[in-house]
């Protein structure tokens, strides 16, 4: 291969896209860090809103979504995939990982659980989670992945599934009233353990912080992982030699699998941007 052919395949990855997918719009939470922390990259967001929730379902059916969606991302020529969803993080990573073994694969549980780990004094941790993810131990496999058997007699960790925060988001109501009864419901058995760090377990999750540290209390740190998975995404796509650079402003992508003009509402919302286009992709594409 010759040098300018070589250099011509480079700068084409450099400018490919990095693909996102969540079970909703939570990833959405994900996305904003991406335009925050890596400004000049593209996205293509895939969002599964006709099979939404994910938390309720088996490993068995998130996998088989998630490997769906991760060869629909594939086909357009992303350079990065980070999986959005928690459940699908916990559930279907290592999969992913031996069926697509040519593109970075990035969940969103390890991220989180360093930065947890790293805001507790106490060694008392929340988290809150689908009932997929909390049932998965996903969390607490991370913590020990992460050389704290050391600490484990000192160390506590807390789960506690939430699985209506999912529908909640996904309906807009962020500051109903039933909103903060279901709040004051699923932290009261966190609030007793007396914990000073809560690890949000899915992207949903962030969009309810406002009632959620009202309901926790201000002395208790919350831990968005969004942030932590993009620092990660960052540093590694400059390993790679893949960060976008280009002076022309990028241009994003957006999927869904059902109702697009509520997704295009809600991102609305969240991101603070107006997309005028979101793509419905009907599940037999995939």
């Amino acid at each position: 291969m010759s040098i300018s052919k070589q250099a011509n395949q480079q700068t084409r990855s450099f400018s490919l896209p990095i693909g996102i997918f969540d079970s909703g719009v939570g990833g959405l939470t994900l996305v904003k860090e991406v335009f925050l922390q890596l400004p000049n990259e593209k996205v293509v967001y895939f969002g599964d809103t006709a099979r939404v929730p994910y938390g309720t379902k088996s490993k068995e059916t998130v996998t088989h979504f998630a490997t769906e969606i991760v060869r629909f991302l594939v086909q357009r020529e992303v350079k990065l995939i980070i999986v959005a969803c928690n459940t699908a993080s916990a559930y279907a990573l290592g999969e992913l990982h031996k069926k697509f073994k040519r593109i970075p694969i990035i969940g969103v549980i390890e991220p989180g659980t360093k930065a947890a780990l790293r805001a507790t004094s106490s060694q008392r941790i929340g988290v809150i989670g689908t009932e997929g993810t909390i049932r998965s131990r996903a969390y607490e496999r991370a913590f020990e992945k992460l050389n704290l058997r050391k600490s484990k007699s000192t160390l506590r960790v807390f789960s506690h599934p939430c699985p209506l925060f999912v529908p909640l988001v996904e309906e807009g109501w962020l500051n109903k009233k039933v909103t903060q009864e279901i709040a004051q419901e699923y932290l009261a058995p966190l609030k007793n353990e007396k914990i000073d760090v809560l690890l949000l377990g899915c992207t949903h999750y962030p969009l309810l912080k406002k009632v959620i540290q009202e309901t926790i209390g201000e002395k208790v740190t919350i831990i968005d992982s969004a942030s932590e998975t993009v620092k990660e995404v960052k540093k590694l796509l400059g390993e790679k030699n893949l960060l976008r650079q280009s002076k022309l402003p990028p241009k994003h992508r957006f999927y869904v699998s059902d109702a697009p003009e509520k997704f295009q509402s809600l991102s609305k919302h969240f991101l603070g941007l107006d997309y005028k286009k979101v793509s419905p992709i009907h599940l037999k594409r995939l």
